[in-house]
């Protein structure tokens, strides 16, 4: 798992490579991300919108910005948290993601929280021995 706090809105995610959903001889590797967003502050919060950096093994980037998260643009009270999984597809066997939430306070004040740089690993990355 990988996590990291800003603003005291702690963000978990933890990947996971789809292999049923996965075509490695086709090039399409897939991988679910679960994320846990924790309001561990004094002040209600919303989150309003997001913005994703994913990066396959070539380097390649593809910028993904929107409202929200899996539709909805939760509001999070001291000590209450959100989780939502969703996924991505890549060209090559692994690569990595980071981003940001741009969240809200109650009284209007924008802030953006890190969402934590997670690599996407699959089987078919690794080198294997002969």
């Amino acid at each position: 798992m990988y996590s990291e706090v800003t603003r005291s809105i702690r963000v978990t995610v933890r990947p996971e490579y789809l292999a049923q959903q996965s075509q490695p001889e086709e090039r399409r590797f897939v991988w679910a991300y679960h994320v846990r967003i924790e309001n561990e502050g004094l002040e209600t919060v919303q989150l309003r919108t997001r913005h994703w950096q994913v990066t396959d093994a070539q380097g390649r980037v593809q910028e993904v910005r929107g409202p929200g998260v899996v539709g909805e643009q939760p509001v999070l009270r001291p000590g209450e948290a959100f989780e939502y999984t969703s996924g991505t597809p890549l060209p090559t066997p692994s690569g990595f993601m980071v981003g940001s939430y741009g969240m809200v306070t109650a009284s209007g004040e924008a802030f953006e929280v890190r969402i934590p740089a997670f690599s996407l690993d699959s089987p078919h990355g690794r080198s294997r021995p002969n």
